[in-house]
């Protein structure tokens, strides 16, 4: 039976009591995905990940971590457009979006920036292009880069996936919008949030499948590593959020079946999470590509690795996402004041975590592919944790309050529906990453 179409004051309202009231609980979440970086990078880094064996596969599975950052970016981001499509009603306000998106990642990332290149390219100090390129995320766009490689410059190997998620910030208004006309296509009489809902679901999977596509094209009619950077390999990730962020709007309109499907998924974190450890081990193992990370991939390990990858972090991030407000396990493992915390500064662990990689090297003299994870993880771990903790009390944060005070004195001249509108899409923006 067809739920009757919901206001759209209603809808917003639904939409505000998904997941901005179990932030903490997804906090939690993004901290085990930026240890799980950290991870992938210091088993490289000592060499874990060279060796044939259940340990290297683990370590290099650390990896999917990325998977989880684009799945939060999907649920947390999309989910105003999701309630918009679903509510039949208003707007995004895409100034705000951007302005938004600009302050959070940009101030923090140009100090890094800035500290790369003064301690590591100083050489190139004076090359404007350089500065441009690396200040604006789009230096994995150049197919002749001075570095030498795909991923970037020593110090910023990790920010290729920073500029996969930039550059879905760019798409995703548009993508938004082509998602939202199909939901609405050949739509009769009054709004069905019920059939908008299922045709969004639809369309977000066929845009998923773009990546599977795309995968090929990397590899034919020759291997091009440089196009394994770029965004279109990742839409099934992003995807996978943005499919939470319907489901968790949808169940909360009125449905009866979407309601029970995420009170299900919610109830069911145990099975959920026990069925995301199992798929880790299956994709960490040589099935979604070698572990050395250095080894060329293959089409198929290339696609295993999409399709593996994802149902990992479906697994993993659907019951957080699903689960309603205050629910007990959530706060408890993943919502506690620690995990609180480290979700709060983990922009600043994915930012710093190479730059001191390398210092910890240079300062212990090993070589590269040497040395002793199990040593070395507590060490760099605490040293990466206390300088992403000065960068957001000193550069993150501050920068928040200002875009939080313009927000609130726009809030308060706004009409009533429009500040509503602002008050989700606000939430949304200033905890992804």
């Amino acid at each position: 039976m067809t739920a009757p179409a919901p206001s759209a004051t209603g809808v917003r309202a639904a939409g505000r009591s998904g997941p901005q009231e179990h932030y903490d609980a997804l906090d939690g979440v993004r901290a085990v995905a930026a240890f799980g970086v950290l991870v992938l990078h210091i088993g490289a880094d000592t060499g874990g990940t060279l060796k044939h064996d259940a340990k290297a596969w683990l370590l290099s599975g650390g990896a999917i971590a990325v998977t989880v950052f684009f799945t939060l970016s999907g649920l947390l981001l999309y989910r105003p457009w999701a309630t918009r499509t679903l509510a039949a009603d208003g707007r995004v306000d895409l100034g705000g979006y951007y302005r938004r998106r600009a302050l959070r990642i940009l101030p923090a990332y140009w100090v890094l920036v800035l500290y790369v290149m003064i301690v590591y390219l100083s050489a190139h100090l004076g090359d404007a292009w350089t500065w441009l390129r690396l200040l604006t995320l789009t230096y994995t766009y150049d197919p002749h880069p001075w570095w030498g490689n795909s991923l970037g410059p020593e110090g910023l190997w990790q920010i290729w996936s920073l500029t996969v998620e930039v550059a879905w910030y760019v798409l995703l208004p548009v993508t938004a919008a082509i998602l939202g006309w199909y939901a609405r296509l050949r739509e009769r009489g009054a709004p069905d949030t019920d059939r908008r809902a299922r045709r969004l679901l639809w369309a977000i999977a066929a845009y998923a499948a773009l990546s599977l596509v795309y995968s090929i094209l990397m590899f034919h009619p020759s291997y091009r590593p440089l196009l394994g950077a770029w965004l279109p390999r990742y839409f099934a990730w992003f995807a996978i959020g943005m499919a939470l962020s319907v489901v968790s709007v949808w169940a909360r309109t009125g449905s009866a079946r979407a309601a029970r499907f995420a009170r299900t998924v919610a109830r069911s974190w145990g099975t959920c999470w026990l069925t995301a450890a199992v798929l880790y081990g299956i994709a960490a193992s040589p099935l979604s590509g070698p572990a050395d990370l250095t080894t060329i991939d293959t089409v198929w390990t290339s696609e295993f690795r999409v399709v593996l990858y994802g149902l990992v972090a479906v697994f993993a991030v659907g019951p957080v996402a699903l689960a309603p407000a205050g629910e007990p396990v959530m706060r408890a493992v993943l919502g506690n004041r620690v995990m609180r915390f480290l979700g709060r500064v983990s922009y600043g662990v994915f930012l710093w975590q190479v730059p001191v990689l390398i210092g910890w090297s240079e300062l212990v003299g090993h070589t590269p592919f040497t040395g002793h994870f199990l040593t070395e993880f507590p060490v760099i771990a605490l040293l990466t944790v206390g300088i992403a903790t000065i960068s957001f009390y000193y550069v993150e944060r501050p920068i928040l309050r200002l875009t939080s005070r313009r927000w609130r004195a726009d809030r308060l001249t706004a009409p009533a529906g429009r500040a509503t509108e602002r008050d989700g899409q606000a939430g949304d923006d200033d905890q992804a990453q």
